[in-house]
Protein backbone atom coordinates (compact mmCIF):
# COMPACT_ATOMS: atom_id res chain seq x y z
CA UNK A 1 0.00 0.00 0.00
CA UNK A 2 1.24 3.38 -0.90
CA UNK A 3 1.60 5.96 1.57
CA UNK A 4 2.09 9.56 0.67
CA UNK A 5 1.82 12.92 2.71
CA UNK A 6 -0.95 14.70 3.39
CA UNK A 7 -0.32 18.29 4.33
CA UNK A 8 -3.72 19.80 6.22
CA UNK A 9 -5.08 22.89 7.56
CA UNK A 10 -5.70 22.10 11.39
CA UNK A 11 -7.48 24.78 13.63
CA UNK A 12 -5.40 25.36 16.97
CA UNK A 13 -8.22 25.66 19.41
CA UNK A 14 -11.22 26.92 19.90
CA UNK A 15 -11.79 31.10 18.94
CA UNK A 16 -13.46 33.95 20.44
CA UNK A 17 -14.34 36.59 17.55
CA UNK A 18 -12.89 36.52 14.46
CA UNK A 19 -10.23 34.09 13.80
CA UNK A 20 -6.48 34.69 12.93
CA UNK A 21 -4.32 33.32 10.62
CA UNK A 22 -2.28 31.70 13.41
CA UNK A 23 -5.51 30.40 14.64
CA UNK A 24 -4.75 27.95 11.68
CA UNK A 25 -1.55 25.71 11.55
CA UNK A 26 -0.30 24.54 8.26
CA UNK A 27 0.52 20.31 9.03
CA UNK A 28 2.70 18.90 6.84
CA UNK A 29 4.19 15.60 8.57
CA UNK A 30 0.76 13.64 8.82
CA UNK A 31 0.87 10.45 5.89
CA UNK A 32 -2.35 8.91 4.71
CA UNK A 33 -3.02 4.94 3.19
CA UNK A 34 -4.23 5.61 -0.34
CA UNK A 35 -6.08 2.23 0.12
CA UNK A 36 -9.04 1.96 2.33
CA UNK A 37 -9.45 -0.41 4.85
CA UNK A 38 -11.08 -3.88 3.90
CA UNK A 39 -15.11 -3.79 4.89
CA UNK A 40 -14.98 0.46 4.20
CA UNK A 41 -18.04 1.72 2.97
CA UNK A 42 -16.57 5.01 2.95
CA UNK A 43 -14.44 6.98 0.10
CA UNK A 44 -10.79 8.52 -0.21
CA UNK A 45 -10.37 11.55 -2.23
CA UNK A 46 -7.97 13.47 -3.83
CA UNK A 47 -9.19 17.17 -3.36
CA UNK A 48 -8.92 19.35 -5.61
CA UNK A 49 -10.22 22.29 -4.77
CA UNK A 50 -11.62 24.56 -1.95
CA UNK A 51 -14.38 26.33 -0.70
CA UNK A 52 -13.86 29.55 1.67
CA UNK A 53 -16.78 30.79 3.23
CA UNK A 54 -17.39 33.35 6.30
CA UNK A 55 -19.52 30.74 7.97
CA UNK A 56 -16.33 28.29 8.23
CA UNK A 57 -15.30 31.40 10.70
CA UNK A 58 -17.96 30.45 12.91
CA UNK A 59 -18.03 26.45 13.34
CA UNK A 60 -14.44 27.74 15.04
CA UNK A 61 -16.15 28.98 18.34
CA UNK A 62 -17.60 26.52 20.96
CA UNK A 63 -20.65 28.43 21.25
CA UNK A 64 -21.24 28.96 17.95
CA UNK A 65 -24.82 29.10 16.25
CA UNK A 66 -25.20 26.62 13.67
CA UNK A 67 -26.79 23.95 12.06
CA UNK A 68 -23.21 22.56 11.52
CA UNK A 69 -20.87 21.06 13.87
CA UNK A 70 -17.93 23.15 15.49
CA UNK A 71 -14.68 22.37 14.26
CA UNK A 72 -12.39 20.36 16.54
CA UNK A 73 -9.11 21.73 17.59
CA UNK A 74 -6.59 19.59 16.38
CA UNK A 75 -8.11 18.18 13.62
CA UNK A 76 -7.89 19.60 10.04
CA UNK A 77 -11.21 22.81 8.84
CA UNK A 78 -13.65 21.41 6.78
CA UNK A 79 -15.46 22.54 4.03
CA UNK A 80 -16.80 22.18 0.64
CA UNK A 81 -14.94 20.77 -2.21
CA UNK A 82 -13.80 19.33 -5.50
CA UNK A 83 -12.44 16.27 -4.81
CA UNK A 84 -11.06 13.21 -7.39
CA UNK A 85 -12.07 9.31 -5.93
CA UNK A 86 -8.80 7.19 -5.33
CA UNK A 87 -10.81 4.52 -3.64
CA UNK A 88 -13.87 3.78 -2.89
CA UNK A 89 -16.01 1.18 -0.80
CA UNK A 90 -19.06 2.59 -1.20
CA UNK A 91 -21.65 0.90 -4.84
CA UNK A 92 -22.14 4.40 -5.85
CA UNK A 93 -18.60 5.75 -6.24
CA UNK A 94 -15.56 4.47 -7.71
CA UNK A 95 -11.87 5.11 -8.64
CA UNK A 96 -11.53 7.99 -10.85
CA UNK A 97 -14.62 9.98 -10.26
CA UNK A 98 -14.91 13.64 -9.45
CA UNK A 99 -17.66 14.72 -6.76
CA UNK A 100 -18.04 17.59 -4.70
CA UNK A 101 -19.55 18.00 -1.14
CA UNK A 102 -18.11 17.99 2.14
CA UNK A 103 -14.62 17.47 2.42
CA UNK A 104 -11.44 18.27 4.66
CA UNK A 105 -8.74 21.26 4.56
CA UNK A 106 -6.26 18.77 3.73
CA UNK A 107 -4.51 17.02 0.13
CA UNK A 108 -6.37 13.45 0.93
CA UNK A 109 -9.82 13.16 2.74
CA UNK A 110 -11.54 9.52 3.86
CA UNK A 111 -15.54 10.32 3.89
CA UNK A 112 -17.15 8.29 6.04
CA UNK A 113 -20.84 9.56 4.61
CA UNK A 114 -20.63 9.28 0.94
CA UNK A 115 -24.08 9.42 0.61
CA UNK A 116 -23.86 13.35 0.86
CA UNK A 117 -21.28 13.56 -1.79
CA UNK A 118 -22.60 14.59 -5.79
CA UNK A 119 -21.03 12.80 -8.62
CA UNK A 120 -20.24 15.62 -11.16
CA UNK A 121 -21.74 15.11 -14.64
CA UNK A 122 -21.03 17.72 -16.20
CA UNK A 123 -16.82 18.09 -17.05
CA UNK A 124 -17.38 20.83 -20.06
CA UNK A 125 -17.47 23.30 -17.56
CA UNK A 126 -14.56 24.59 -14.66
CA UNK A 127 -14.76 21.68 -12.34
CA UNK A 128 -14.26 24.89 -9.53
CA UNK A 129 -17.85 25.74 -10.71
CA UNK A 130 -19.44 22.70 -8.48
CA UNK A 131 -18.43 24.81 -5.16
CA UNK A 132 -19.75 28.01 -6.40
CA UNK A 133 -22.25 28.12 -9.44
CA UNK A 134 -22.70 24.84 -9.81
CA UNK A 135 -23.05 23.46 -6.08
CA UNK A 136 -23.82 25.31 -3.16
CA UNK A 137 -23.96 28.97 -3.27
CA UNK A 138 -25.85 28.76 -7.19
CA UNK A 139 -28.30 26.87 -5.52
CA UNK A 140 -28.49 29.22 -2.61
CA UNK A 141 -29.04 32.43 -5.12
CA UNK A 142 -31.51 29.98 -7.09
CA UNK A 143 -34.08 29.13 -4.09
CA UNK A 144 -33.48 32.18 -2.19
CA UNK A 145 -34.73 34.71 -5.58
CA UNK A 146 -36.44 32.51 -7.14
CA UNK A 147 -38.67 30.00 -4.66
CA UNK A 148 -38.36 32.32 -1.46
CA UNK A 149 -38.75 36.04 -2.99
CA UNK A 150 -41.14 35.18 -6.63
CA UNK A 151 -39.79 37.55 -8.76
CA UNK A 152 -41.92 39.29 -11.02
CA UNK A 153 -40.75 41.53 -14.20
CA UNK A 154 -40.61 45.35 -13.45
CA UNK A 155 -39.75 44.68 -9.86
CA UNK A 156 -36.21 46.77 -7.77
CA UNK A 157 -34.47 44.32 -6.50
CA UNK A 158 -31.22 45.18 -3.50
CA UNK A 159 -28.42 42.44 -3.32
CA UNK A 160 -26.13 42.87 -0.66
CA UNK A 161 -22.53 41.44 -0.75
CA UNK A 162 -23.28 42.18 -4.81
CA UNK A 163 -19.65 40.83 -5.84
CA UNK A 164 -19.59 37.37 -3.80
CA UNK A 165 -20.16 34.07 -4.71
CA UNK A 166 -24.04 33.91 -3.83
CA UNK A 167 -24.99 38.05 -4.85
CA UNK A 168 -23.13 38.21 -8.25
CA UNK A 169 -25.91 35.09 -9.46
CA UNK A 170 -29.11 36.72 -7.70
CA UNK A 171 -28.13 39.71 -9.53
CA UNK A 172 -28.21 38.17 -12.79
CA UNK A 173 -31.17 36.14 -12.09
CA UNK A 174 -32.94 39.37 -11.01
CA UNK A 175 -32.10 40.80 -15.02
CA UNK A 176 -32.99 37.80 -16.78
CA UNK A 177 -36.02 38.16 -14.64
CA UNK A 178 -36.40 41.43 -16.39
CA UNK A 179 -36.29 43.28 -12.92
CA UNK A 180 -34.37 46.44 -12.11
CA UNK A 181 -31.11 45.54 -9.69
CA UNK A 182 -28.93 47.69 -7.73
CA UNK A 183 -25.85 45.99 -5.62
CA UNK A 184 -23.99 47.28 -3.50
CA UNK A 185 -20.03 45.87 -2.68
CA UNK A 186 -16.94 47.56 -0.41
CA UNK A 187 -14.62 48.92 -3.21
CA UNK A 188 -15.06 51.02 -6.28
CA UNK A 189 -13.15 48.22 -8.36
CA UNK A 190 -16.62 45.84 -7.32
CA UNK A 191 -19.13 48.35 -7.87
CA UNK A 192 -17.88 48.85 -11.45
CA UNK A 193 -17.81 45.01 -11.77
CA UNK A 194 -21.43 44.63 -10.82
CA UNK A 195 -22.44 47.24 -13.20
CA UNK A 196 -20.15 46.51 -16.50
CA UNK A 197 -19.41 42.86 -15.94
CA UNK A 198 -22.40 41.40 -13.94
CA UNK A 199 -25.08 43.91 -15.79
CA UNK A 200 -26.22 45.77 -12.50
CA UNK A 201 -28.19 48.54 -13.20
CA UNK A 202 -27.23 50.57 -10.52
CA UNK A 203 -24.13 49.84 -7.69
CA UNK A 204 -22.52 51.51 -4.88
CA UNK A 205 -19.65 51.21 -2.50
CA UNK A 206 -21.16 51.31 0.79
CA UNK A 207 -17.88 52.52 2.42
CA UNK A 208 -18.47 56.11 0.49
CA UNK A 209 -21.90 56.35 2.12
CA UNK A 210 -21.89 58.41 5.07
CA UNK A 211 -26.03 56.95 5.45
CA UNK A 212 -26.95 53.85 4.20
CA UNK A 213 -30.95 54.69 4.05
CA UNK A 214 -30.03 58.21 2.13
CA UNK A 215 -28.29 56.13 -0.23
CA UNK A 216 -31.03 53.67 -0.65
CA UNK A 217 -33.29 56.58 -0.75
CA UNK A 218 -31.73 57.57 -3.72
CA UNK A 219 -31.50 54.64 -5.83
CA UNK A 220 -34.56 53.51 -4.81
CA UNK A 221 -36.87 56.50 -4.53
CA UNK A 222 -40.41 54.52 -4.74
CA UNK A 223 -39.23 51.26 -2.76
CA UNK A 224 -37.12 47.90 -2.70
CA UNK A 225 -39.57 45.20 -3.68
CA UNK A 226 -36.94 42.48 -3.23
CA UNK A 227 -34.18 42.46 -0.97
CA UNK A 228 -31.62 39.38 -0.69
CA UNK A 229 -29.90 39.75 2.46
CA UNK A 230 -26.01 38.67 2.77
CA UNK A 231 -25.00 41.60 5.59
CA UNK A 232 -27.09 42.16 8.49
CA UNK A 233 -27.15 44.77 10.84
CA UNK A 234 -26.71 47.96 9.99
CA UNK A 235 -27.37 47.37 6.70
CA UNK A 236 -30.67 45.40 7.18
CA UNK A 237 -31.67 48.29 9.51
CA UNK A 238 -31.25 50.75 6.17
CA UNK A 239 -33.16 48.01 4.39
CA UNK A 240 -35.91 48.10 6.46
CA UNK A 241 -36.82 51.88 6.12
CA UNK A 242 -37.29 51.48 2.37
CA UNK A 243 -39.10 48.09 1.28
CA UNK A 244 -42.18 48.07 0.11
CA UNK A 245 -45.45 47.06 1.31
CA UNK A 246 -45.45 43.21 0.89
CA UNK A 247 -41.99 43.17 0.07
CA UNK A 248 -39.85 40.09 0.41
CA UNK A 249 -36.68 39.33 2.05
CA UNK A 250 -34.83 36.54 1.73
CA UNK A 251 -32.38 36.15 4.26
CA UNK A 252 -28.88 34.13 2.95
CA UNK A 253 -26.42 35.07 5.35
CA UNK A 254 -25.33 37.88 7.81
CA UNK A 255 -21.26 38.43 7.65
CA UNK A 256 -21.66 41.56 9.24
CA UNK A 257 -22.80 39.43 12.13
CA UNK A 258 -20.48 36.61 12.31
CA UNK A 259 -17.68 36.03 15.32
CA UNK A 260 -19.11 38.89 17.01
CA UNK A 261 -19.09 38.44 20.91
CA UNK A 262 -22.32 41.14 20.83
CA UNK A 263 -24.43 41.38 17.86
CA UNK A 264 -25.40 44.83 16.73
CA UNK A 265 -29.23 45.57 17.30
CA UNK A 266 -31.76 46.13 14.33
CA UNK A 267 -34.38 48.55 15.68
CA UNK A 268 -36.80 49.00 12.41
CA UNK A 269 -37.79 45.74 12.67
CA UNK A 270 -41.69 47.19 13.08
CA UNK A 271 -41.48 47.56 9.55
CA UNK A 272 -42.30 44.28 8.89
CA UNK A 273 -45.10 44.37 10.70
CA UNK A 274 -46.12 48.05 9.32
CA UNK A 275 -45.24 47.15 5.55
CA UNK A 276 -46.67 43.45 5.28
CA UNK A 277 -42.90 42.13 4.97
CA UNK A 278 -42.35 38.55 3.85
CA UNK A 279 -39.08 37.88 5.46
CA UNK A 280 -37.75 34.15 5.78
CA UNK A 281 -33.93 32.72 6.06
CA UNK A 282 -33.14 29.48 4.83
CA UNK A 283 -30.61 26.68 5.16
CA UNK A 284 -30.45 25.31 1.14
CA UNK A 285 -29.67 22.07 2.39
CA UNK A 286 -32.80 21.81 2.95
CA UNK A 287 -33.77 21.81 -0.40
CA UNK A 288 -31.29 20.09 -2.60
CA UNK A 289 -34.32 18.24 -4.06
CA UNK A 290 -34.71 21.15 -7.08
CA UNK A 291 -31.08 20.51 -7.90
CA UNK A 292 -31.92 18.89 -10.92
CA UNK A 293 -34.38 21.88 -11.67
CA UNK A 294 -31.21 24.26 -10.70
CA UNK A 295 -28.92 22.32 -12.76
CA UNK A 296 -31.51 22.21 -16.30
CA UNK A 297 -31.94 25.80 -15.32
CA UNK A 298 -28.45 27.30 -15.34
CA UNK A 299 -26.15 24.56 -17.09
CA UNK A 300 -27.41 26.54 -20.75
CA UNK A 301 -26.68 29.71 -19.00
CA UNK A 302 -23.29 28.86 -18.89
CA UNK A 303 -22.71 27.40 -21.87
CA UNK A 304 -24.68 30.38 -23.85
CA UNK A 305 -22.94 32.76 -21.98
CA UNK A 306 -25.55 34.39 -20.61
CA UNK A 307 -24.35 34.35 -17.42
CA UNK A 308 -21.16 35.53 -16.09
CA UNK A 309 -19.15 33.98 -12.67
CA UNK A 310 -16.14 35.22 -11.55
CA UNK A 311 -13.49 33.07 -9.10
CA UNK A 312 -11.15 34.65 -7.03
CA UNK A 313 -8.43 31.59 -6.89
CA UNK A 314 -5.71 31.12 -4.45
CA UNK A 315 -2.99 28.91 -5.12
CA UNK A 316 -1.88 25.76 -2.94
CA UNK A 317 -3.49 24.47 0.63
CA UNK A 318 -1.15 27.04 2.33
CA UNK A 319 -3.05 29.62 1.13
CA UNK A 320 -6.19 28.68 2.89
CA UNK A 321 -6.28 30.50 5.85
CA UNK A 322 -5.47 34.15 4.84
CA UNK A 323 -7.86 33.66 1.57
CA UNK A 324 -10.64 32.98 4.10
CA UNK A 325 -10.26 35.85 6.46
CA UNK A 326 -9.69 38.01 3.01
CA UNK A 327 -13.52 37.84 2.44
CA UNK A 328 -14.25 39.97 5.72
CA UNK A 329 -12.09 42.46 4.47
CA UNK A 330 -13.42 42.22 0.70
CA UNK A 331 -9.71 41.57 -0.12
CA UNK A 332 -11.35 38.51 -3.03
CA UNK A 333 -12.96 39.54 -6.14
CA UNK A 334 -15.66 37.51 -6.69
CA UNK A 335 -15.91 33.03 -5.31
CA UNK A 336 -13.08 32.65 -3.13
CA UNK A 337 -11.40 29.08 -4.09
CA UNK A 338 -8.00 27.29 -3.18
CA UNK A 339 -6.79 25.04 -5.87
CA UNK A 340 -5.05 22.07 -3.89
CA UNK A 341 -4.17 20.15 -6.98
CA UNK A 342 -4.62 19.94 -10.71
CA UNK A 343 -6.37 17.23 -11.71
Amino acid sequence: MEEVRNQQVILKDYVNGLPKESDMLLKTSSTILLKLPKGSNGVLVKNLYLSCDPYLCCLMSKSQVSHLESFTPGSPIAGLGVAKVVDSGHSNFKKGDLVWGWTGWEEYTIITAPDALFKIQHTDVPLSYYIGILGVHGMTAYYGFHEICAPKKGEYVFVSAASGAVGQLVGQFAKLTGCYVVGTAGTNKKVELLKNKFGFDEAFNYKDEQDIDEALKRYFPEGIDIYFENVGGKMLDAVLLNMKTNGRISVCGMISQYNLNEEEGVRNLSHIIMKRLHMKGFIVGDHFNLYPKYMEMVIPLIKEEKICYIEDIGEGLESAPAALLGLFSGKNVGKQVVVVAHE
